[in-house]
């Protein structure tokens, strides 16, 4: 048996056996001040702050952007486009072709196709805007009630929103808007929103409960902060995402509704001029003058893909887990 040996670099001169020794390196070899060092000076990124990063790299997003910005200019200044008068009639020009004067032609009621294709984009995107505004302060609040407070308060509001997402959107705005005596912008955007509310209230409830649970809640609550402002300030900024992505979904959806409920000649009356009113007057002249109603498809089909486009880059950025694969 090997006799115990005193371990040279060994703390107090102990007793070790031979090969088990146990060395120390000096403390001014071991640098952990410059290892656990924190950069305090780089600037702290968030969830809006990194997806802007992931967005701003993004092909499709920048178009998406551009073409929204298109439709935002042509909406709130529609005479920077066209001088004409999209309400005109001249029956002596019914059906021309395209003209310097006209240069998309003429409809079969003597209107300026151009014009209204212009004046056409203030209608749809004024619904769809303000029908996205509308389902998500009421569906974000009724979310967020829902899923941070929890209990009976929960399963009143839960099963509320399931009443009215029983019922279709196209199917409930027609049956209600036939019992309207007029209609404009804004009663076809409270329809809409009416029955569409519950699918964004279901997204920013399930937000709510993973976030409600957090460590930053937590630490709030323990630092006397009530439950409101808690959800305010903390709850929601950090569970908005999945409601952004889908609200800016919804939008290119609420212009396609519009758009069905003008054709089916239940959705802005004819005095406005929407591309779906002028896509229902151009099916008797489909197979004559298809061309009339090219033009109004192209514009509705042209908008809704945009939105689409932005939500599906904006759900990639939003998303931490489909950042890191």
């Amino acid at each position: 048996m090997s006799e115990p040996v005193h371990a040279t670099g060994n703390p107090g001169g102990t007793l070790v056996r031979a090969g088990q020794e146990h060395f120390v390196a000096p403390l001014e070899e071991t640098p952990l001040a410059a290892v656990d060092a924190v950069d305090e000076s780089a600037p702290s990124g968030g969830l809006f702050a990194d997806a802007w990063k992931q967005l701003r790299k993004r092909p499709i997003f920048i178009i998406a952007c551009l073409i929204i910005l298109v439709l935002i200019v042509v909406s709130l200044f529609p005479t920077w486009f066209t001088d004409q008068n999209p309400r005109f009639v001249d029956l002596a020009l019914s059906l021309q072709g395209p003209s310097s004067a006209h240069p998309l032609g003429v409809t079969k009621a003597g209107t300026d196709v151009f014009a209204r294709l212009i004046y056409g984009a203030r209608a749809s995107v004024s619904v769809g805007l303000l029908t996205t505004v509308i389902v998500v302060v009421i569906g974000g609040v009724v979310g967020a009630l829902s899923g941070f407070f929890g209990g009976w308060l929960d399963a009143v509001l839960s099963r509320v929103a399931d009443i009215f997402f029983a019922v279709p959107l196209i199917l409930g705005a027609i049956v209600l808007l036939q019992t309207l005596k007029s209609r404009n912008v804004l009663t076809v955007a409270l329809t809409l929103a009416l029955f569409a509310w519950p699918q964004v209230a279901r997204i920013m409830r399930g937000a709510v409960l993973q976030v409600r649970s957090a460590e930053y809640v937590t630490a709030a609550k323990s630092l006397g902060l009530s439950r409101m402002a808690t959800l305010v300030r903390h709850v929601i900024p950090n569970a908005i995402g999945p409601v952004i992505v889908i609200a800016t979904i919804s939008l290119g959806t609420f212009i396609a509704a519009e758009a069905t409920l003008s054709y089916l000649s239940l959705g802005l009356p004819p005095s406005i001029v929407s591309w779906g009113g002028d896509i229902s007057n151009a099916r008797v002249s489909l197979r004559t003058d298809p061309w009339i109603l090219l033009w109004p498809s192209i514009g509705l089909s042209v908008t809704v893909l945009s939105f689409l486009m932005l939500g599906d880059a904006l759900r990639d950025a939003l998303d931490p887990k489909g950042r890191t694969r």
